[in-house]
């Protein structure tokens, strides 16, 4: 995935959640400036930005950076990635505490 992959995906999103770029730069506290070079594919954010985007639109960063660094599916299953990637950052934290527990429980 190149920068442009990475800025539709985020626009994606934005969209998803109702926002203008005006109203998402707001709330990352950049300019709207900034948000139309990321979403045009001109600029890649800064890691501090790009958590900031990741919250604000409550998405998962490995959705917004696949194909752009090496990754594996370690589920190997879609249906349950798909799942995963609908869940909230608080229902994330929630799950993995449950897995942990399950692993410990089977070791």
């Amino acid at each position: 995935m190149d920068k442009l992959t990475m800025g539709d995906r985020i626009k994606e999103y934005r969209k998803k959640r109702c926002l203008t770029q005006e109203q998402l730069a707001e709330r990352v506290d950049v300019t709207l400036e900034y948000i139309s070079q990321i979403e045009r594919g001109l600029k890649v954010p800064s890691m501090q930005v790009f958590i900031k985007l990741v919250e604000v639109l409550d998405v998962s960063a490995d959705y917004l950076l696949r194909d752009l660094v090496s990754t594996r599916n370690l589920y190997g299953d879609k249906q349950l990635g798909s799942k995963l990637e609908r869940l909230t950052p608080k229902q994330r934290v929630a799950l993995e505490a449950l897995i942990d527990v399950y692993i410990e429980y089977l070791e």
